[in-house]
């Protein structure tokens, strides 16, 4: 029986440890996407600041045109 119970800990021991790393990763990935999301935005904000530059310069921003390649 306490052999039993001993193999029992051990292995509850082991799903915690296992649980624990899977934690710590996902937590490191959050932390990785939260940055490159902020490095996004912020590039987001700049090429919105920009647009609005050039709209209030009356920048003339063709929709339709083709590249000179064609």
């Amino acid at each position: 029986m306490q052999a039993e119970h001993e193999s029992r800990l051990v292995d509850i021991e082991l799903k915690l440890v296992a649980m624990e790393d899977l934690v710590d990763t996902l937590n490191q990935t959050v932390y990785a996407q939260s940055r490159r999301i902020e490095d996004l935005e912020a590039l987001v904000a700049g090429l919105a600041e920009h647009v609005r530059n050039l709209a209030q310069n009356g920048a003339q921003v063709p929709l339709n045109e083709r590249p000179p390649h064609y």
